[in-house]
C-alpha cells in the first residue's frame, strides 16, 4: 500500500475534508495571484500541450480532470475544451466521464432514485460540467455513471450505455474507447482519483473479488426528450471499494510501455493507449492475479 493510501485509509474523515480545504484554498490564491499577474494559459498554449503529449487530429480521447492543477486558465474550462477540440478536429470524438456521484455509489444510490440525463449534474469537476451543457454534446444514460461526449462517433460509444446493468462492461464508453484506439487522458489527477477504466476489466473477465454490492437499484432515468424510464443498475460494495490501490499500478502500465507522464498546463498528465491499457490489464490478472485490489499480484 502507498503511504498516500495508508493516510487515506487510516486518517478520520473529517480531517481529510479539512486538509482538502486547506489544499483548496491555498491553489485558489496562487491562481488569483496567476491571473493578477498575467500568467493566465492561453487556448494555444494547451494545444501545443495536447500536441505535445501526442494527441492528433481525428483522436478518440477520454478525459479526466482537475481544472485548478492545471493553473488559471484565460477563459476558465472554455480553454480547456475549446484547445482540445481544436486538436482532434471534428473527425475526432472526446468524452468526458460526467457522473452525478461525488461520493461512494452505493452512498448515493440510496439517496438519488432519479437521473435526469439533461439537468443533473455533473459532480467531476467543472470542466466536465461545463462540457457537458455544451451545443453539440450528448450524455448517455446510465444512472451513476454516464459519459458525455462530441465529435464524430459520439453515438457509437453512448448509444449501448442505457440499460446496462453494469455500467463498465462491453456496451460502455469506457470499454468501447479501447475498441476504437482510443487515449485516456489524466490531466491532473491520477488512477486512484479517476480509475473508472480499471473497472473494465472487472466485467471483462471471471472476476474474482465481489466489487459489486449484492444488491440491484431500480432508478428512474428522465431522458432528453422528457420521457421517464426504469433502469436496474449495481453499484460498487463501498467495504470493497476502500481496498483499491490504484496508483500502484502506474509502474506497471508504464513498463509496459502503455502509459507515460506529460504536462498539461501546470497538470501533472498521464496519457495512456486505452486498447493496450485493457490488454495489459487482462494479461496481468490471468497471469499473475494483479488487480487494483491486488497491484502486486496474488
Amino acid at each position: 500500500m502507498s503511504l498516500k493510501d495508508f493516510i487515506r485509509k487510516n486518517t478520520p474523515s473529517f480531517l481529510l475534508e479539512m486538509n482538502r480545504r486547506r489544499k483548496k484554498k491555498r491553489r485558489n490564491q496562487e491562481l488569483s495571484t496567476m491571473a493578477q499577474s498575467g500568467h493566465s494559459i492561453t487556448q494555444q498554449q494547451l494545444e501545443q500541450d495536447f500536441k505535445n503529449a501526442g494527441i492528433v487530429e481525428g483522436d478518440v480521447v477520454l478525459v479526466h480532470s482537475s481544472l485548478s492543477r492545471i493553473g488559471h486558465l484565460q477563459n476558465g474550462p472554455q480553454t480547456f475544451t475549446d484547445a482540445l477540440k481544436k486538436v482532434v478536429g471534428t473527425s475526432g470524438t472526446i468524452l468526458m466521464p460526467t457522473s452525478p456521484n461525488a461520493v461512494y455509489q452505493y452512498d448515493y444510490i440510496h439517496t438519488h432514485k432519479t437521473f435526469d440525463v439533461l439537468n443533473t449534474p455533473s459532480a467531476t469537476g467543472k470542466i466536465t460540467e461545463y462540457f457537458r451543457t455544451l451545443p453539440g454534446v450528448k450524455r448517455s444514460w446510465h444512472p451513476t455513471e454516464p459519459v458525455s461526449a462530441w465529435g464524430a462517433n459520439a453515438d457509437f460509444f453512448l448509444n449501448e450505455h442505457f440499460g446496462q446493468l453494469t455500467p463498465y462492461n462491453s456496451k460502455s464508453p469506457f470499454y468501447k474507447v479501447s475498441e476504437k484506439n482510443g487515449k485516456l487522458l489524466y490531466v491532473g489527477v491520477t488512477l486512484s482519483m479517476a480509475g473508472t477504466n480499471l473497472h473494465t476489466l472487472e466485467d471483462a473477465v471471471d472476476f474474482k473479488f465481489p466489487v459489486y454490492a449484492n444488491e440491484i437499484f431500480e432508478v428512474e432515468v428522465i431522458d432528453p426528450d422528457g420521457k421517464k424510464h426504469m433502469v436496474k443498475t449495481k453499484v460498487h460494495n463501498p467495504e470493497f471499494s476502500k481496498k483499491r490501490k490504484c496508483d500502484e499500478l502506474i509502474p506497471m502500465f508504464e513498463k509496459e510501455g502503455v502509459m507515460r507522464k506529460v504536462k498539461i498546463g501546470q497538470a501533472d498528465t498521464l496519457v495512456a493507449d486505452a486498447e493496450k491499457f485493457l490488454q495489459v490489464m487482462i494479461k496481468a490478472y490471468r497471469e499473475r492475479g494483479v488487480t487494483m485490489y491486488t497491484p502486486l499480484g496474488s
